[in-house]
């Protein structure tokens, strides 16, 4: 009754469409449910992400849960998530996608899920990266350890630096950092952010994390680009 109360006076709106959610729904309606456009990467190492990154980054395994297409249901569901302040987007989007990567064993050899950072800077101004909760769900379901401090941004840079792929070859190293190479010596570290366009910013992470000694690196994202 107290839920029914609030919904009349605050209404639930689905974050991917705005329409009203029905009592049983959470997050995103039942039809958007249905309507986003799944991947299906999990199930071949074969995959369009595999394929932006060959040549770029030795990894063991990659995926996404969805495709991003310009004003789609998927761009308004992450513009929610990094710009209104609806963290429970990256809850939703991890649980659905560790419930598909927990039934694969490449991924359940994954020992640690570490994020992509932001800038400490960024940080302030957001009030919380958009990949932690993403990335927590993911370690639960394939059981296994998430780490937010291994890897940090050194250099705070504007979104357009990253959707240029000749820019990554600039200052490399200044941009991300190892802070603990000890810990994660020959371990597996799923690699986890929110979007994947030009793959440059998992490539420059993914470098950073290849200087640990005997590791070895699988990718997971929200969203790809189409």
């Amino acid at each position: 009754m107290i839920k029914n109360l609030l919904n009349l006076f605050f209404p639930q709106v689905c974050l991917s469409c705005d329409n009203q959610l029905e009592t049983n729904e959470l997050y995103v309606c039942t039809i958007c449910r249905h309507e986003l456009p799944l991947t299906n990467f999990e199930t071949t190492t074969n995959n369009e992400l595999t394929k932006i990154l060959y040549g770029r980054v030795m990894l063991r395994n990659a995926s996404s849960l969805l495709w991003f297409s310009k004003k789609g249901l998927v761009q308004h569901l992450l513009h929610n998530l990094k710009y209104k302040g609806h963290e429970e987007i990256g809850e939703f989007l991890g649980k659905w996608l560790g419930e598909e990567l927990s039934k694969h064993n490449e991924f359940r050899t994954v020992d640690v899920v570490v994020p992509v950072p932001l800038h400490s800077k960024r940080l302030r101004q957001r009030g919380y990266n958009q990949v932690h909760k993403f990335g927590k769900e993911l370690a639960d379901a394939l059981e296994c350890d998430f780490n937010t401090d291994v890897l940090q941004k050194t250099k705070a840079t504007k979104t357009q630096v990253f959707k240029d792929r000749i820019m990554r070859w600039i200052n490399d190293d200044a941009l991300f950092m190892v802070t603990d190479f000890e810990s994660l010596k020959g371990k597996h570290i799923l690699l986890v952010d929110d979007i994947v366009t030009t793959g440059a910013t998992i490539e420059t992470c993914a470098h950073a994390l290849s200087k640990i000694e005997g590791v070895t690196i699988s990718v997971a994202t929200m969203a790809i680009a189409e």
